[in-house]
């Protein structure tokens, strides 16, 4: 798995234009119009943050109760995380469409808010990436009208129950020497100045946009912030440092993990995205649409279309294999990366739909789709000496209960 690990595994944002990096990272590029979901009404206890850009609210809406502990022996819950690198909203209706699957299906998401997606091309000046010229960025700035899309479906989303992590700025990915601007090579320091760039661009852009008619994000980011995951899972060992430091509670940038129950890394905890069978390829595939994209069409956003419906069936099958295999074993979180992107035809947004249909389909007991901060509270809770039982059940091997 190691060639997916680095060369298969890409967290690019929405339409990303620029040319494969050396990470193996591309995108198909979006604009087709199209209309955001209806938006929620105005929060009762609304105070205003800084510019009016976000808001406190109160307690976020639609939350679990507080999480239970389980006794020794007793058979955990199984958890399943669908998260999105990028979460922009580029007029193709991904960012509703799975929004309103949550909601038919009682679950919360994490999506992980690249910052750039708020601000303007003609502010991009204001960014200065590390080791980047100022304004650089691997993926495309977003139009006013993209980013107005953003702005309503991310407020939505946070009063509907999800959670809002990051997915940083600019995407730079790259894994030799000569990639010294890729942030697999970023220091602890850089790594801080990127995360207060991306809280900057999310807690002022009423004031980079000049939008004077959008309600403000309904909660303060500095606080929401928990987590996030880096551009193609690289720099993870520096940034954790820095994460600890802002409080985070977990990263979500490790590739090649086993379906086993998650330890902490440096502090916080470690929810990497998964190698879950694949038909075909005996070593598996990691949990992301990215990384079924390319094994199936070799990194090509657009393979030939009769081979379609071969490889969302394909898709679809492994997830679901991911799923159960956690569910009918160990019961070790379930963890899905995705992208608001329609490569190859969008199947690999109809992979993730049909599988969240089938987990939330009523066929299984117990089972909770829910946010990595939820996932967080909940493990926190536990008895560490519980946790700790879990731990030493590997992938496929079954859990016995009491006995």
């Amino acid at each position: 798995m190691r060639e997916f690990s680095r060369r298969g595994i890409c967290g690019l944002g929405i339409g990303a234009a620029a040319a494969l990096s050396v990470a193996g990272c591309s995108s198909s590029g979006s604009s087709a119009s199209g209309k955001v979901g209806t938006e929620p009404g105005k929060t009762a206890k609304s105070k205003p943050i800084g510019d009016g850009s976000t808001s406190y609210t109160g307690k976020q809406p639609k939350q679990p109760p507080k999480p239970e502990r389980l006794e020794p022996g007793q058979k955990p819950p199984q958890f399943v995380v669908f998260s999105w690198d990028g979460a922009g909203e580029v007029g193709n209706g991904l960012f509703p469409r799975f929004r309103k699957l949550a909601r038919d299906h009682n679950a919360s998401m994490t999506f992980f808010l690249s910052g750039l997606y708020l601000l303007p091309e003609s502010k991009k000046r204001l960014y200065r990436p590390p080791n980047n010229p100022v304004g650089a960025s691997a993926i495309p700035y977003l139009t006013d009208e993209h980013i107005r899309m953003t702005l309503k479906n991310v407020r939505a989303a946070w009063l509907e129950g999800h959670e809002i992590g990051t997915h940083f700025n600019g995407h730079f990915c790259g894994d030799t020497p000569a990639d010294r601007g890729s942030v697999k090579f970023w220091t602890p320091a850089q790594w801080d100045s990127e995360i207060e760039q991306a809280l900057d661009f999310v807690t002022k852009w009423r004031t980079n946009t000049g939008f004077t008619d959008l309600e403000p994000l309904p909660f303060d980011y500095t606080k929401e912030l928990v987590g996030g995951r880096t551009p193609c899972l690289l720099g993870q060992e520096n940034l954790l440092p820095t994460a600890k430091k802002r409080g985070w509670r977990y990263d979500a940038s490790s590739p090649g993990g086993l379906q086993v129950w998650p330890t902490k890394k440096q502090g916080l905890w470690d929810f990497p995205l998964q190698t879950i069978p694949f038909a075909g390829r005996p070593l598996g595939v990691l949990s992301m649409d990215y990384n079924m994209m390319f094994n199936q069409s070799h990194n090509s956003t657009k393979g030939p279309p009769a081979n379609y419906p071969g490889w969302r069936k394909q898709a679809t099958d492994a997830y679901v294999a991911g799923f159960q295999r956690a569910y009918e074993t160990n019961r070790a979180p379930f963890f899905v990366g995705n992208h608001f992107e329609q490569w190859n035809g969008g199947i690999y947004m109809d992979a993730v739909e049909e599988t969240i249909k089938h987990i939330g389909g009523g066929r299984y007991k117990d089972v909770r789709m829910v946010s990595f901060r939820q996932l967080c509270d909940w493990l926190d809770a536990q008895d560490p000496q519980v946790l700790a039982n879990l731990r030493r059940l590997n992938v496929g091997e079954k859990f016995t209960g009491r006995g």
